[in-house]
């Protein structure tokens, strides 16, 4: 039994997990009275039978602590609290601690990302002590931790000197090793965040992290660039622990000293005993979420806020999330993926603040003109299938942009025979200083769902900011504020790169006589910037596939009551055909299957001899699509005497969130946060003209028109103050796009 004398200083550790249970561990040897909170029961159990145990290679050694569950725990005030969950249970651990916690009492957050900001907030930030931790550890089994190997371990206050109880702590934990207290704790932590995006990303594959660094440095090198150029932003002075030396991965760097640095991390990686992250296992072995995502919310906003992009990281977090639900997919692919963005030269920088208020206050200043426009654009029916009026609109669109633009640099106008015709128009390249000359594609339908007659008994309305009327929020204020978006940026004098105009008159029926054109006009742009209204106010960065099938069964007619068993209900087979159809149905891959209108038979007294079900399937992945195809095309009959045929195909294949789109997103993102309102992402099952091009290899932003609500109903609406902010978004992002 260790000495648990009254003179050393008792500890609660809440989280007795890989560092939690490393420090604990080292605290009880040293003498300590330590008591470990974990939600674990079996954690628990196994700590109280066997004591807290730490293996290092074959050697187990185990103390003895106090262990209880949250909801067990009843003894006294808890005075020195080390906080060691992980990040997304910080904020539950808190508030369990806060009133059990005694006036003069402290929580150290020897955690994994940025907390001490939360912790204060609950406890008080004279009561929060911030610290750095770089534990090589992880619980291998209930009550057991595996020592990965030396690590670093930094203490401090927040924002303040070295203090006494600081001091005292570092005396404590030195039973573990190299504790040492430091005035610039957070400096050590944004250093972390950048070799924790290193971690991070080794965890898509299954491979000892050193390798993984070693083969993709240019990945591992942009991600700590990313999240150091915030740190620098925000005046953090770098801290260099353990191998890991920040200054050769900030950007401008030596070539030579990046490799150099990357040589002595991969080389010291490889002497610890642990080669896998902690993310990686949470993955693949406790298939559990993992904190880091939770760990760098902060990193993403404030790189926002500054105008930052944080392009790789999101797609190293993108990437985990969808491992969380399907780790057999890890692949050394995902950072194949990875190295090839951040080779793609030219990625946009964004405009000067000056400059996206300047775009604002004049689109502020010509919002009756734009809502004149929209009045006179929604007066123009163009329903999908009257191809008079469809005729007539386009013809009116064609005066509004040469009087709102002026005369392009080239129009063509494709005609098509049994829909709208197609409009595409090319404006030259404004003032832009990139060197990518490839022009961005504005795209839109001018056709609507309204019958010819709508407007007669439904005209365009405004009461103060509201806006009603047939068509104006899908999606005819969306075109009114990408033109007013081009003439705001040309008024104004500023750049813009080539701009290349493509509407089409049949989007709302499928797109089937304009999908071809539309995707050839976009051929080789920069991006499409897709005008569809917005969902619920989030850019769209990814689209269901549709497919649109019709199963018909073929039976044998006969009487149903003189010679009941001489036919083969055709009604019977489709009905059994139709629970197998809706057993495709997978909801987590976000694949759905609709049976939406079935028909068949002719009287009641007669065996039916045909039935039919017609399908709406939906799919989020392109891997799902061909599991679908392959389902439908191997139906067979249950009643062999019936016959199935499948027909119709997908209308839409499916627009997945891919880098590039990840890319363009951040940068709306941050071009709407130099406006001054939050943007988010959203992922729809309906679709568009966007599905085409992404398919065809180009690079979307869907979503980016009208702010409003009630596509295809009566309450369709929309907003002045929407059509304003998101022309200035849209012009914000075009500055973007033209700058180096």
């Amino acid at each position: 039994m260790n000495d648990q004398s009254p003179e050393r200083a008792a500890y609660t550790v809440v989280g007795a997990g890989a560092i939690g249970g490393t420090l604990a561990h080292a605290l009880s040897r040293r003498g300590h009275p330590v008591t470990v909170i974990d939600t674990d029961r079996a954690h628990v159990d196994a700590i109280r039978a066997h004591g807290l145990v730490v293996a290092r290679g074959d050697k187990r050694t185990s103390v003895p602590v106090r262990a209880a569950t949250p909801e067990e725990y009843d003894a006294g005030p808890l005075d020195r609290v080390l906080l060691a969950v992980k990040a997304q249970a910080t904020r539950s651990a808190v508030e369990w601690i806060a009133p059990r916690l005694a006036p003069d009492g402290y929580v150290v957050s020897v955690q994994n990302g940025f907390n001490e900001g939360l912790i204060a907030s609950l406890v008080g930030p004279e009561r929060t002590v911030a610290a750095f931790v770089n534990i090589f550890a992880d619980v291998v089994e209930p009550g057991v931790v595996q020592d990965g190997g030396a690590g670093a371990l930094v203490i401090g206050e927040w924002g303040a000197p070295v203090s006494d109880r600081v001091r005292d702590l570092v005396a404590d934990l030195q039973s573990w090793g190299p504790a040492r207290a430091d005035d610039n704790v957070e400096g050590h932590l944004w250093a972390k965040a950048g070799f924790g995006a290193m971690l991070a990303a080794t965890a898509l594959t299954d491979a000892p992290m050193a390798d993984l660094i070693d083969r993709h440095r240019p990945s591992m090198a942009g991600l700590a660039e990313e999240i150091f150029a915030v740190a620098e932003r925000r005046g953090v002075t770098l801290e260099a622990f353990d191998a890991f030396d920040p200054e050769p991965f900030r950007h401008g760097a030596v070539p030579a000293a990046r490799d150099t640095a990357f040589d002595r991390l991969t080389a010291w990686l490889r002497t610890q005993t642990k080669d896998r992250s902690g993310i990686w296992r949470d993955l693949a072995v406790r298939h559990r979420p993992v904190e880091v995502t939770t760990h760098y919310a902060d990193v993403i906003t404030q790189a926002a806020g500054e105008g930052l992009p944080t392009i790789r990281l999101r797609a190293v977090l993108d990437g985990l999330r969808e491992l969380e639900c399907a780790p057999h997919t890890m692949s050394e692919a995902r950072l194949d993926a990875l190295d090839r963005l951040v080779q793609q030269p030219g990625h946009p920088q964004l405009p000067a603040r000056s400059q996206a208020a300047a775009v604002q206050r004049w689109l502020d200043d010509h919002r009756e003109e734009m809502v004149t426009d929209l009045a006179a654009y929604t007066a123009q029916g163009s329903s999908s299938d009257d191809l008079d009026a469809l005729t007539d609109c386009l013809a009116w669109l064609r005066d509004w942009l040469d009087r709102r633009l002026g005369t392009p640099e080239d129009e063509e106008i494709l005609p098509r025979a049994d829909a709208g015709d197609i409009l595409v128009r090319r404006y030259p390249v404004r003032g832009a200083s990139t060197a990518d000359s490839r022009a961005v594609t504005l795209v839109g339908h001018y056709d609507t769902v309204w019958p010819t007659g709508t407007l007669d008994t439904w005209p365009f309305r405004r009461e103060d900011d509201h806006i009603t009327g047939p068509g104006v929020f899908d999606m005819k204020a969306g075109l009114v504020q990408a033109v007013w978006a081009l003439r705001a940026l040309d008024e104004l004098g500023l750049p813009r790169p080539a701009c290349t105009l493509v509407l089409n008159g049949d989007e709302e029926t499928g797109s089937h006589a304009s999908h071809e054109a539309v995707v050839e006009a976009a051929a080789g742009s920069r991006l499409a910037m897709v005008f569809e209204a917005a969902a619920d106010g989030s850019i769209k960065t990814a689209r269901k596939g549709v497919g649109l099938f019709t199963l018909t069964v073929t039976g044998t007619e006969a009487h149903a009551g003189l010679d009941p068993t001489a036919g083969a209900s055709a009604v019977d087979e489709l009905a059994q055909q139709i629970l197998h159809v809706n057993r495709l149905r997978d909801h987590e891959a976000g694949t759905s299957v609709n049976v939406g209108v079935i028909e068949g038979g002719t009287r009641s007294n007669v065996t039916a001899g045909r039935a039919r079900a017609h399908l709406d399937i939906r799919v989020a992945s392109d891997a799902e699509r061909q599991r679908i195809t392959r389902a439908l095309a191997g139906l067979r009959p249950a009643d062999t005497r019936t016959r199935l045929d499948v027909t119709g195909d997908w209308n839409r294949p499916v627009f997945e969130r891919s880098a590039q789109v990840a890319e363009f997103a951040d940068l709306a993102t941050a071009c709407a946060e130099l406006l001054g309102f939050g943007l988010s992402e959203a992922s729809v099952g309906g679709a568009s003209d966007g599905n085409f091009l992404a398919a065809a290899g180009i690079p979307v932003l869907d979503g980016i028109g009208a702010v409003g609500s009630g596509a295809h109903a009566r309450s369709e609406n929309t907003s002045v103050s929407g059509m304003v902010e998101r022309a200035a978004l849209a012009a914000t992002v075009l500055v973007a796009l033209a700058g180096r």
